[in-house]
């Protein structure tokens, strides 16, 4: 079997990388995007915090968390030892004390049957600071020991070593589908064809243009991501915990006394690849808000990317009806740094003919049936 893969985001490099631990030869071609989602990405993976309360999803959303201890293990074990993961624990804060008392709940009751997400507390205001400094005073918190910060693009790079490692070819092109004698094409950008029993599109906010040849409406859209990050020259930040406060913000801190504050949500923005003063100044406000310690940090640099959003909470993940071969990853959103790399093996899994460790059905992408 040959499987050709377009799009080395965190979806597409962790399905070629599960196909090529499988033995198939796999072909990953990527466009290499202006503001690909993965490149801008820095991730929280902590699902048991999240507000989304449809059971079958969250239990997606939690089991991409959990992966995450096999995949780091098994690239570990191939000698990759730069993949900007790292358990650090979650702060998850509140200002409405209801609220809070809530989301303590929330946690508490869905982290029983994960033992993945370590030991679950109640900080006092000043116990939080300890763990993240520029913390506003006076804020409570719930600690998640077993939470952790990704850099998605150093992630989905060890991935796409470890498939080349194993065999997986790479190439920058851009890559075009098309009908044939009933059959689908594959065309590279100089019209060669490039030649595979199956077809994986991973390609992100830009899979609609690969799909619509074929006569698929595909509804996953551009959702723009504005993501700041600041330097605190000479502090110690590896180990701060990840800060999440109730809303659609968050705080992260790297190892090089770097903190990121994410990120607007702007939908029906298309690619427009530019920062924009309205999406600083709601960047900054939200998190100076919660850390006003960051106000004197330094700005080095403000990043783009543009989530794969789908029209509801559940991503798009299996073959297209009607066209056999072809098979749709996409629609992740803000998740797809949480759920990515699960999902990329349930679709190596998927292609392969292997059990799945956990059904595809409920995000199967029925509503594409080709028109012609």
């Amino acid at each position: 079997m040959r499987v050709l893969v377009i799009g080395a985001g965190i979806l597409g490099a962790s399905t070629a990388y599960h196909l090529a631990l499988k033995g198939v030869k796999v072909d990953v071609v990527d466009e290499e995007h202006q503001g690909k989602a993965t490149l801008a990405g820095a991730g929280i993976v902590c699902p048991w915090a999240t507000k989304a309360d449809e059971p079958e999803w969250y239990e997606m959303y939690a089991a991409g968390a959990r992966f995450y201890d096999e995949l780091i293990t098994g690239l570990v074990a191939r000698g990759e030892t730069s993949l900007g993961y790292r358990k650090v624990g979650a702060l998850v804060v509140a200002e409405d004390p209801g609220e809070f008392e809530a989301a303590e709940q929330r946690v508490r009751e869905r982290t029983k049957a994960a033992p993945e997400a370590g030991k679950v507390s109640r900080l006092t205001p000043a116990e939080a600071r300890a763990l993240f400094p520029p913390l506003r005073d006076g804020l409570p918190a719930i600690h998640i020991s077993g939470a952790a910060r990704v850099d998605a693009r150093l992630l989905a790079a060890a991935m796409l070593r470890a498939a080349i490692s194993l065999g997986a070819t790479y190439r920058r092109d851009n890559v075009s589908l098309a009908m044939r004698d009933g059959g689908l094409l594959t065309l590279g950008s100089s019209g060669q064809q490039l030649h595979a029993d199956e077809i994986v599109v991973t390609a992100g906010a830009w899979a609609s243009r690969i799909l619509q040849p074929l006569g698929l409406h595909h509804p996953v859209q551009p959702q723009k991501g504005q993501i700041v990050h600041l330097s605190l020259p000479g502090v110690a930040t590896a180990q701060w915990p990840v800060l999440l406060p109730m809303g659609s913000h968050y705080l992260l801190a790297f190892d090089d006394s770097r903190v990121v504050i994410g990120a607007t949500r702007e939908d029906n923005s298309g690619f427009d690849y530019r920062v924009t003063a309205a999406g600083q100044h709601e960047v900054l406000s939200a998190g100076l808000s919660i850390a006003p310690g960051l106000a004197n940090a330094t700005h080095i640099e403000t990043r783009i990317g543009f989530r794969p959003a789908a029209p509801t909470i559940r991503p798009i993940l299996g073959r297209v009806p009607g066209l056999p071969g072809l098979t749709i990853g996409n629609g992740l959103g803000a998740s797809g740094l949480t759920v990515g790399p699960f999902a990329g093996k349930c679709l190596a899994d998927l292609v392969s003919g292997q059990p799945l460790d956990r059904s595809l059905n409920p995000y199967s992408p029925q509503g594409l049936t080709p028109t012609a």
